[in-house]
């Protein structure tokens, strides 16, 4: 499992907490009587190929570091929105607290899965006593109706996991699809997000960009500075932002990236001048909206290239705008290092996927139920 980032914050127990007056259980008594267990032979998952383990240098990416971010918290929210003050009422009413049950997930779509790791907590987190078994691995391309993982255990913790399961699953495998695709189109030029997250969410999207293939762009305000049109436009011009931030990074002695954004050539060689004739803690320079769309659909990225060109490696280079699946090969091919597209995230297209508990599992202990 990744290594989680946390920080301090209250404990998700205290989030998980139901109504003071009647409080019902999130999750069921472990493990399930004797009475209700299931056979060993029903709960034991059949037998198939697992997915072929990851090389070193293929594992699935950890999620990104991140100073205050806490994982566990966010998922504790997410059950706790789930739960309110009363519990899961549908299990409570139809499901004994004492039934197992086995459930498998299915990709209802082609893409790109993500969020396995992610699952793993939220299951343990709910109740640690479920069992998990993943055909598949973060990263790995799954085809409409395979199966690729179980889950087994008490049946009212599987069915109170499951839709902040897949709702995590769901999102994080939709970037995941469309970075890959990005990616590959990309090459040679390396595909990044923006903050242009969902709320609240901002370290498990970036984390399946990472899984598709795409690297990161900043995580927020505090580890890069990216001097933008604003701060130009306040500063009075790209030398005068560019001086303002060298100064204020020798002051703190900081030491971390720094990229402005350009818009036209001209922009480009103010910021060459200034680095040609004073010491700059500059790392990259954006080239915001110089791909041009055509009235026939295809985009002009002559402006692009030949920026590149003008700063020709001394800085890294950053594509930014009207960046989509049809255009990100052209704009790659123009020798720019990054290309940036906020449509990764602010535009994801959920995976369809769906766990399912066994028909035949689920009746044969509804019959044990009754008979009981």
């Amino acid at each position: 499992m990744p290594a989680v980032p946390t920080a301090p914050a209250p404990s998700p127990d205290r989030v998980l907490l139901l109504a003071h007056r009647h409080p019902l259980p999130v999750s069921c008594p472990s493990p399930c009587s004797n009475r209700q267990r299931l056979p060993p032979v029903l709960l034991r998952l059949p037998a198939r190929p697992r997915a072929a383990p990851m090389s070193a240098e293929a594992q699935a990416p950890a999620p990104p570091a991140h100073p205050t971010y806490d994982l566990k918290a966010v998922i504790a929210l997410a059950l706790a929105e789930d739960a309110g003050d009363r519990g899961d009422v549908s299990c409570l009413a139809t499901i004994p607290s004492d039934v197992e049950a086995e459930a498998t997930f299915i990709a209802k779509a082609d893409g790109v899965i993500a969020g396995i790791s992610l699952a793993d907590m939220i299951f343990h987190q709910v109740d640690p006593s479920l069992k998990v078994e993943w055909f598949e691995s973060d990263g790995n391309c799954v085809h409409k109706g395979l199966q690729f993982g179980k889950v087994y255990g008490c049946a009212r913790s599987i069915i109170v996991a499951e839709r902040v399961v897949l709702n995590f699953m769901q999102r994080m495998s939709g970037i995941a699809t469309l970075t890959k695709a990005m990616s590959d189109a990309a090459r040679p030029a390396c595909i990044l997000e923006t903050r242009k997250t969902a709320p609240g969410l901002r370290l498990v999207d970036k984390w399946a960009v990472l899984i598709g293939g795409g690297k990161n762009h900043r995580l927020g305000l505090f580890d890069m500075v990216m001097i933008k049109d604003n701060h130009i436009s306040v500063a009075g011009g790209i030398a005068n932002a560019m001086k303002s931030v060298d100064q204020f990074l020798e002051k703190e002695k900081l030491t971390i990236p720094v990229e402005v954004e350009t818009r036209t050539i001209e922009e480009v060689k103010d910021v060459l001048k200034y680095a040609a004739e004073n010491k700059t803690s500059l790392t990259r320079i954006m080239l915001d909206n110089m791909v041009v769309p055509l009235p026939n659909g295809d985009v002009d990225v002559s402006m692009l290239k030949d920026a590149v060109q003008l700063i020709n490696g001394r800085f890294e280079t950053e594509a930014s705008g009207n960046v989509t699946i049809d255009t990100v090969n052209k704009i790659g091919e123009t020798g720019v290092t990054y290309i940036s597209s906020g449509a990764l995230t602010h535009s994801v297209k959920a995976l369809d996927i769906s766990l399912k508990i066994d028909t035949e599992l689920a009746l044969q202990v509804g019959r044990r139920t009754n008979r009981a």
